[in-house]
């Protein structure tokens, strides 16, 4: 009985191992429509080194906010009913190793369906995943997007 708890002690601690050196590239985003200001409202956690390598600088510099705005306006995209939406960047929150960045899509009365592109990280991380939990009225729907599947689309 002890040589098998040591053989699964040894398995164990092989398997425990092999994950040491795996690192994840992911983001997550909600999209909430907010039905008073017809507003849809961003909000994407990415990993603080991460968008800091992607945008070339320091996340506790002052010129860090602004790439990463330059950043998010060429990564996202969104569509209402067919119709380009312009996003509005409306700040960026370093909170140690996560970075939450805040945008807007304003002019949004109803929606029946969005087309969404993140490509965010891809071109930096190619095996970055980017999740997307869009609610709308009630109505909970997850998009993940990665590099080659940058688009998607979600109906209501």
């Amino acid at each position: 009985m002890k040589k098998y708890f040591n053989i699964f002690g040894v398995l164990f601690l092989l398997i425990a191992m092999s994950f040491t050196g795996l690192e994840m590239f992911s983001s997550m985003t909600k999209v909430e429509f907010v039905e008073g200001s017809k507003t849809l409202k961003f909000t994407t956690k990415l990993n603080t080194s991460h968008i800091s390598k992607a945008v070339g600088i320091d996340p506790n510099t002052a010129g860090f906010d602004a790439e990463v705005k330059k950043y998010v306006n060429a990564n996202v995209a969104v569509a209402v009913n067919g119709a380009n939406k312009t996003l509005t960047f409306t700040g960026s929150q370093v909170n140690g190793e996560s970075v939450f960045v805040y945008y807007e899509a304003t002019g949004v009365s109803d929606v029946s369906s969005l087309r969404i592109k993140n490509s965010i990280l891809t071109n930096v991380y190619p095996k970055q995943v980017n999740i997307v939990n869009v609610s709308y009225k009630g109505n909970l729907k997850t998009v993940n997007f990665q590099k080659g599947k940058e688009t998607a689309d979600v109906d209501f």
